[in-house]
């Protein structure tokens, strides 16, 4: 990216003297005063408000941590407070004056506006830059010429290490060509599709196109999908949408749940991992499927493809309920329990009574504790509170072995692992959960290592957490309460010590309040929260395409409110996508969809796409295959796989810059500046130079043609395609 990490110092405020242009030689007649001066004027005074800011908010932090901690609603406020300063103060000192994306210059006359990753006020209260994420912004990412929505000109500017590289003036009017230099040929964005890629995805939102902004400013509510083939910008709109709905959406905003974005792989994730910081966005998670269940990282490929099948199917996540109800059955047979006052009566009705009191939509292991209170009421229910003192009984009913063991038996703490492992090693188990399986379908899904995990168990395993909760809450529940009793019987040998000793203002303190107002709750262990469980107020999924019915169902539970922003192109799907959005997300559970479709492709030049288009058209006719806006100049090259080594040497000596990639090589070694991907992997990502090595070998049918498709589709300058 152009920008610096965000561990580095703040630009400093210019001197005078300084200049944030430092352009070429070439483009010396850029630098005329006349067309540069009120942009240093404009640079001075933000750099000025920066350096201001930065000290103001310093000062700010260090006075919100001198403060005492303070409890309930005074310390949540504090804490608070000290998140956003911080988050604010993390913004401005990872840009500097770099942080202006651009200026517009409007019909109405007024002054210009400065377009900014954030917002930014001097102390006269005149608006330096504006959050590109405000509607007084999106004249600047919507104006075409078409629709020049009220501009006369914008101008952007290329940032390289904080100063001003290149800039860019469009021009909308016939006014505006009379008043401008015209000092370009081509726009901004196209300028910089040329530009050497990086390890990590480019900063990109000065050059944000007007198809790709009225996406990432569409609402939250429904399924929104962003429908485009390769290079169309579908990752780059998907994450500007992140940062665009938390902060302007009121209801994913602080305490509403928040947005989770999911990626495709971890080599995704790790390409995009600049991106949402440098729009001073921190509060999204982001995550893989692999990520939302714990035994996600340790699972492997189904090697079986109707296994797999099987797995993907819906029906299976409503296997766990009656998985589930097997664990939960009321005994039978009446039980007499023995106490030291009295034997009492547990009969069939009395078991079904207290089985029938758990909460409708607890989980399993946290209904027990329900359940077991409910078994002690109806037993104590039986004898004379008066006679027996009832804290006792309960007690001894506690510790009542044959009780205890029974309750154990009919409603056991169940882990989701042996839940699911059970189906894929007991038979019978499987059959009675999944009727509508066939015999040899069970016979199938049976494994000698049924806690083997693959990525298809990853939904069950998921659905039967959310459904079993967890074993260990009840356990850490009595341990807390314990800890908590502990605190107020010492608390209260104080307080009756500070009484006998006489102080009079102890006399007139109520000693229950104080006792309790005296227990220090940090003797607690902190519980970490799963921060991927959800509930999320919103969820954007990238290369959708791919998710299975059980997968959608994994999503789909951690958004109740069903607002999706489905990232994809069923040209890309490996395993095909034969229905339309609507239809397979129906078929998922959304139904209020929306489908915005991109089909520019800004990313691929014309030469490579020329060679791609047969490719997916061969196995999917009706493939949305975009138009590429530029060329390369470079045609598609064809090697023999023993050039492999030769071609990327020389390409390294003649490129200085850039990141090439191997796909389908797996006896290639990375090296500096060249990686090697497997080519279902590749997705998402983007390369200077793409080494197809032997691409017939990557499969047939449908699958082999989309992973050669998305494969060559990865080259934004040249494709070799290595083929013996």
């Amino acid at each position: 990216m152009n920008t610096r990490p965000i561990s580095d110092s703040p630009t400093s405020p210019r001197s005078a003297g300084t200049t944030a242009f430092h352009l070429p030689e070439r483009l010396a007649a850029k630098s005329d005063p006349a067309l540069i001066g009120g942009d240093e004027h404009h640079f001075a005074a933000i750099a000025d408000t920066l350096e201001r800011s930065i000290s103001g908010l310093e000062e700010r932090l260090d006075e919100l941590r001198r403060r005492p901690g303070g409890h309930g609603q005074a310390g949540v406020e504090r804490d608070i407070e000290i998140h956003r300063v911080s988050a604010r103060l993390r913004a401005l000192r990872r840009f500097g004056v770099d942080a202006c994306l651009g200026r517009m210059v409007l019909a109405d006359g007024s002054e210009p506006v400065y377009i900014g990753r954030f917002g930014l006020t001097d102390a006269a209260g005149r608006r330096l830059l504006v959050d590109w994420r405000t509607p007084a912004a999106e004249p600047f990412f919507a104006a075409t010429h078409a629709h020049p929505s009220g501009l006369v000109s914008r101008r952007r500017y290329r940032w390289t290490g904080g100063r001003i590289t290149d800039y860019w003036d469009e021009v909308f009017t016939a006014e505006g060509l009379a008043r401008h230099a015209a000092l370009d040929d081509q726009s901004a964005f196209i300028a910089s599709l040329g530009a050497s890629r990086s390890p990590r995805m480019r900063d990109v939102l000065g050059t944000i196109q007007a198809d790709q902004d009225a996406i990432i400013r569409a609402g939250s509510r429904g399924a929104l999908v962003v429908d485009g083939g390769p290079g169309t910008g579908k990752t780059v709109v998907a994450l500007h949408r992140a940062a665009y709905l938390v902060y302007s959406d009121p209801h994913l905003g602080e305490g509403r749940g928040g947005v989770l974005f999911v990626g495709p792989s971890p080599a995704y994730l790790s390409y995009v991992e600049d991106v949402l910081p440098s729009l001073g966005e921190d509060s999204v998670q982001t995550c893989t499927l692999r990520d939302l269940v714990a035994e996600g990282g340790g699972a492997g490929p189904e090697p079986d493809a109707r296994v797999a099948r099987l797995k993907a199917d819906a029906r299976m996540i409503d296997a766990i309920e009656p998985a589930v109800r097997l664990y939960e059955e009321p005994p039978t047979e009446s039980l007499v329990v023995e106490t030291p006052w009295a034997e009492l009566w547990l009969g069939p009705q009395d078991w079904a009574e207290a089985f029938g009191s758990a909460e409708k939509g607890l989980p399993h292991n946290e209904a027990r504790d329900q359940v077991w209170e409910t078994v002690l009421d109806i037993l104590t229910d039986q004898v004379d509170g008066e006679e027996v003192p009832l804290h006792q009984m309960r007690r001894a009913l506690a510790r009542n072995e044959q009780l205890t063991r029974t309750f154990g038996r009919a409603w056991p703490l169940v882990e989701a692992s042996v839940l699911v492992s059970d189906l894929w090693s007991v038979p019978a188990y499987l059959r009675r959960c999944a009727p509508w399986l066939e015999p040899d379908d069970i016979e199938a899904l049976q494994r000698a290592v049924p806690t083997a995990w693959t990525i298809s168990d990853l939904p069950l395993l998921d659905a039967a957490r959310r459904r079993l909760g967890d074993p260990g809450a009840s356990r850490r529940r009595r341990e807390r309460e314990a800890k908590l009793a502990q605190e107020r019987e010492y608390m209260a040998q104080v307080v009756d010590r500070l009484k006998e000793a006489g102080d009079e203002m102890m006399q007139w303190l109520d000693g229950d309040d104080l006792r309790n107002s005296l227990v220090d709750e940090a003797v607690l262990d902190a519980v970490d929260p799963d921060l991927l469980a959800g509930p999320f107020a919103h969820v954007i999924v990238d290369e959708a395409q791919e998710l299975t019915d059980a997968q959608w169902r994994m999503l789909l539970a951690r958004c109740p409110s069903r607002s999706f922003t489905v990232v994809g192109d069923r040209a890309q799907a490996r395993h095909g996508f034969r229905e339309s959005w609507l239809e397979r997300l129906e078929r998922a559970g959304l139904t209020a969809v929306e489908i915005a479709s991109l089909t520019l492709n800004y990313r691929t030049p014309s030469e490579v796409m020329a060679e791609a288009e047969p490719v997916i058209r061969a196995a999917i006719p009706d493939a949305n295959v975009p138009t590429s806006i530029r060329s390369s100049g470079v045609p598609v090259r064809h090697a023999a796989p023993a050039d492999r080594d030769r071609i990327l040497s020389e390409w390294l000596a003649e490129h200085g810059e850039g990141v090439a990639c191997v796909i389908g090589d797996p006896s290639f070694t990375p090296r500096e500046r060249v990686r090697s991907l497997a080519p279902e992997l590749a997705k998402g990502l983007e390369f200077d130079l793409v080494v197809l090595v032997e691409p017939s070998f990557f499969g047939e049918g449908v699958e082999g043609a989309v992973d050669r498709y998305v494969a060559m589709t990865r080259a934004t300058e040249r494709l070799v395609l290595l083929e013996g």
